[in-house]
């Protein structure tokens, strides 16, 4: 059972879960995967399937895993329209669930893949969090009304039915990705059948040039912005997804360092138009 150490930095602000407990997990499966059918995690065969996290970062069951498919070598790509769809629909399904809990005000769907991001076990999966606050960077963006560029330029990557793919203008993150709709929507329980089939082609798609760009299994993040859960006015709220990665080259990590981290202000060695160029042509 997790507790909650939800500690204020009192100058910054800056929230900080103290999740001791967390130091218990296991860093590897002592036995085969949990995540593959007759795992601890999963008895039963599946096609997609969520779980309340046996490691939570916060209590109450507000931390669950998403397993996208019982395929131990899959990658997101090899999902195809139709699996990378049922993620979605189980995406949207635990958002309005875990959304409609009087202690939740805002739903965080994300993904790390690869040990360079921390990830321990390599069957595809993402996680939920359950915030029973608006964290601070969504918050920001709110506040700003964040839309996504009306004309990307160079920095655009594909367009292709509703939904555009381009890299952000200024990202710590030498690989950044924006994946936004053309047309405002809120959250993904908003996105009518055919905008979650057409999300799940643009996912595949981009998964598969980022895979491409190095020609090897690219690490990354992928986390989701949705409309706060708080029954706030957030009228200005446009969904959207991130994808970062720390590599710069193949295979050759971007470290941020102290100058870095000590003023908030970064280094990227990549180009966003080269990376965009670079993404359009594969």
């Amino acid at each position: 059972m997790t507790t909650e150490d939800l500690r204020v930095d009192p100058t910054l602000g800056t929230r900080v879960h103290v999740v001791g407990a967390r130091q218990g997990r296991p860093n590897l499966p002592s036995t085969g995967c949990p995540f593959c059918v007759g795992g601890v995690e999963a008895p039963e065969p599946y096609d997609v399937r969520w779980f309340p996290n046996r490691w939570p970062a916060m209590p109450d069951e507000r931390c669950e895993v998403v397993l996208y498919t019982s395929d131990h070598d899959a990658t997101f790509a090899s999902l195809g329209v139709d699996g990378a769809r049922r993620v979605i629909d189980l995406w949207a399904e635990r958002t309005l669930e875990l959304g409609s809990r009087d202690d939740v005000d805002y739903v965080l769907v994300f993904e790390n893949r690869g040990p360079e991001i921390g990830a321990t076990i390599t069957h595809p999966h993402g996680q939920i969090y359950a915030f029973d606050h608006v964290p601070e960077r969504q918050l920001a963006l709110l506040r700003a009304g964040w839309k996504p560029d009306a004309d990307p330029g160079d920095r655009l990557v594909a367009a292709s039915d509703g939904w555009t793919v381009s890299v952000p203008v200024a990202s710590p993150f030498p690989i950044a990705l924006s994946i936004s709709p053309d047309a405002q929507v809120s959250d993904l329980a908003s996105l009518h059948d055919d905008a979650r089939t057409a999300l799940a082609s643009v996912l595949v798609d981009t998964f598969t040039r980022l895979d491409a760009l190095y020609d090897r299994a690219l690490p990354y993040m992928m986390w989701l912005h949705q409309r706060p859960t708080d029954g706030g006015d957030w009228s200005q709220a446009w969904f959207n997804i991130d994808i970062v990665s720390p590599w710069r080259a193949a295979g050759i990590q971007r470290f941020i360092a102290a100058a870095e981290v000590a003023t908030g202000e970064y280094f990227n060695p990549v180009v966003p138009e080269d990376l965009a160029a670079a993404l359009r042509s594969l």
